[in-house]
């Protein structure tokens, strides 16, 4: 059973990504978290773009524990505000992580913005990189618009703010679609779907 290494605590995160590992029909690939290896010091995401921060994050995880280390960097660019938060989503309000703040801080800053200008992408890149320092990039883009209120149960970060274009007919928040909805149009599910063929190798 080869194992991979996903740099992540988010329990969601990595409930997506053994979602697309098996949605693949990959067997023989464990996905794990960081909580399942001994902590090491991780490095600042200090990249200007996703790409980078992806990058950083999976080096530094295969370098620490000898594993297949794979390494998602994402966020919201909204087109109204020059496609910030961008690399700065997750601390977009101050401190890492509090998604209340962020997604107020976001709605408070668009309050003004008329309906036909609140486009926005998802972005996810993707790193997997590999001990013998073999570097997979790749990334996905989910294009939509940011509503003026939180709708949803599911998901996490943006996703109650965000309806995606390709749901238009429902008029859903990404946080109102199912888990298999969601992997099937997301960011991130397009950009893990790239990496299938690697991870395919891996389980060979």
């Amino acid at each position: 059973m080869s194992k991979v290494l996903l740099a992540s605590r988010n329990r969601k995160k990595l409930a997506e990504l053994q979602r697309v590992v098996d949605a693949a029909g990959i067997t023989g690939v464990e996905v794990i978290g960081l909580d399942a290896v001994p902590e090491f010091p991780e490095e600042p995401e200090t990249g200007a773009t996703f790409e980078e921060n992806a990058l950083i994050k999976a080096r530094s995880g295969a370098r620490a524990t000898g594993l297949v280390c794979l390494a998602d960097d994402s966020g919201i660019a909204v087109d109204a505000l020059n496609g910030m938060p961008g690399v700065l989503s997750a601390r977009w309000s101050g401190s890492h992580g509090d998604d209340a703040a962020n997604n107020a801080l976001l709605l408070a800053q668009l309050s003004d913005t008329p309906d036909d200008r609140r486009g926005a992408a998802f972005v996810s890149a993707c790193a997997l990189v590999t001990p013998d320092g073999t570097e997979t990039v790749v990334r996905g883009e989910w294009r939509g618009r940011v509503l003026r209120e939180e709708r949803g149960p599911h998901g996490f970060g943006y996703d109650p703010l965000f309806a995606p274009d390709d749901d238009l007919a429902a008029g859903r928040s990404s946080a109102e679609l199912t888990p298999a909805e969601k992997d099937a149009l997301s960011h991130r599910g397009k950009a893990l779907a790239q990496l299938v063929p690697a991870l395919r190798a891996l389980a060979d």
